[in-house]
Formats: C-alpha cells, structure tokens, sequence
C-alpha cells in the first residue's frame, strides 16, 4: 500500500486536543485530483460539518489546475466525506453533544484515491497555547545543552 501525504492541518494541532482519528474517503471532480497531485492542497482553516446524515469538508483550499479548462473546480468548494453511516451518525452525535468538532489532519493519496484522515477534537484555552509552546522550546534547549556536551 503506498502512500503520499499531500498536506497536513499543522494549525489543527496547535488549536485543538485531538482525541479520535478516522479515515474518510473524498469525492472530487477531474480537475481536482490533479490539483491534489500536485499538491496544491492548503487544509489550515478548514473543518467538516455533519449535515442530513452526510459530512462535509468545508473552507479546504484545492487550487485550480493549471492545464485545466475554464470550467474548472472552484476552489473552496463544499465536498462530501465518504464513510459508512454508522460512523457518520456516531461522529454527528458526538460533536452534538458533547460540544466537539471534526478536523481535518492530513490529505494523502492511498492506493491512487484521495483519503482525509478527520479527527474528532476539543478546542484549546489560550493558556494550553502557551504551555505547548513553552514545553517545546524546553526540549529544544535540552537536546541543543545535550549536543554542545556530546
């Protein structure tokens, strides 16, 4: 099984406490895939949101393609999340009620098909902000303290 991670939610990280992953399959049109391919994918302020038993991805940046007609995708278009419906009735009955959200983590190719891997998270208070920066930069002094000695 090859796969190629495309793009990664790095601000999703920084913003929320990620508890539970999945992986959802995508739809997408021609011109996007292509797009994807090439990377051209930006996934920092995007979300999904359960709507009529389907989830979608929303506010995700899949740019143009290039060699594409002028009938090409728009850009932050809404698209559907495939999962089985169980797993969608269980993710729209978590983030109901218990005051959760649904992130998208990583966008990659698995077996030549576009795959989000979503993650169900908890927002995080400024002070947890400071206190993950803060615990990074500790342990990059120690492993610079540990290198000069070495």
């Amino acid at each position: 099984m090859a796969t190629k991670v495309i793009a990664t939610n790095r601000k999703a990280y920084h913003d929320y406490h990620i508890q539970e992953g999945l992986e959802a399959g995508i739809a997408l049109t021609g011109s996007e895939i292509k797009s994807i391919r090439d990377s051209r994918v930006n996934l920092s302020d995007s979300y999904v949101k359960p709507e009529d038993g389907e989830l979608w991805l929303l506010n995700a940046h899949i740019a143009r393609y290039e060699a594409g007609s002028y009938m090409s995708h728009e850009p932050k278009r809404p698209r559907k999340l495939l999962l089985h419906r169980k797993q969608i009735a269980e993710l729209a009955r978590k983030v109901n009620e218990k005051g959760l959200t649904i992130v998208p983590l990583k966008l990659y190719i698995k077996d030549d098909r576009a795959k989000v891997e979503i993650a169900l998270a908890r927002g995080k208070k400024q002070y947890d902000k400071r206190e993950a920066i803060s615990r990074r930069e500790t342990e990059r002094e120690m492993g610079r303290a540990i290198k000069q000695r070495a």
